[in-house]
């Protein structure tokens, strides 16, 4: 537990910090707590020093709260690098057994890494599949069947999934940050919490896709969508 301390006096103000413990992606959430105490150093004071004091603690107090409660955030998380690469020989099959542990929430024992393997024109071996959390950055998925797969939380930045079936699929809170999506079908496919930043989306098929309506005036940002997928979606 990080503890932040904050002795006030008259005289000045004294603050000591430990660092919370970082952890590694793709962990979404930090662990770390932190407990802030205020507290004045007896000494006689007029009635009025006295009150300026408190206030002064007050703000103090309130300040160095919203920097604690900012400092346990997922965006200070964002810097935080990914694992090294797995070095178990089988681990890009491990796609097709898949996370039986995560589900939707994207919580493991041990996370998938599927980084760099190829799965081009795979169509049995990846239907259905838990792939909660998975590290997907840099694969290969052209052509693959992969309806009804379960991919929340997953780490697909860069990934290929050129005409991809995603039909039934439940895809929230993936990031498919430059991902090539060219021709992948979303049917009936949550989307909820995605990112799409820099994706390629040509040709992709939106239909009775499910995603909130923040999220869908962000993936209207991406140029890529053609005409008839920006009618589809709603897109204004």
């Amino acid at each position: 537990m990080a503890t932040l301390s904050i002795p006030l006096s008259r005289n000045g103000l004294s603050l000591r910090n430990s660092s919370p413990k970082r952890h590694a992606f793709p962990i979404p959430e930090l662990r770390s707590s932190f407990r802030i105490s205020c507290s004045a150093r007896d000494g006689s004071e007029s009635k009025g020093s006295l009150l300026q004091f408190k206030e002064l603690r007050g703000a103090a107090c309130g300040v160095l709260a919203v920097w604690a409660v900012t400092a346990a955030s997922p965006v200070i998380a964002a810097n935080q690098r990914l694992p090294p690469l797995s070095t178990e020989p089988n681990r890009c099959e491990k796609a097709f057994v898949g996370n039986t542990i995560g589900q939707a929430n994207g919580v493991y024992d041990k996370p998938i890494d599927l980084r760099f393997c190829d799965y081009t024109n795979e169509k049995s071996n990846l239907k259905g599949k838990s792939l909660a959390a998975a590290l997907m950055s840099d694969a290969k998925f052209d052509g693959a069947d992969m309806t009804d797969v379960v991919m929340s939380k997953a780490y697909a930045a860069g990934a290929s999934f050129k005409g991809v079936d995603f039909s039934n699929a439940v895809l929230d809170r993936v990031n498919f940050e430059k991902a090539n999506l060219q021709g992948a079908v979303f049917r009936n496919t949550v989307l909820s919490g995605s990112t799409f930043n820099e994706a390629q989306l040509e040709d992709a098929v939106f239909e009775d896709t499910i995603i909130g309506y923040i999220d869908l005036q962000k993936i209207c940002r991406n140029t890529t969508i053609n005409d008839e997928g920006r009618a589809v979606l709603g897109c204004r």
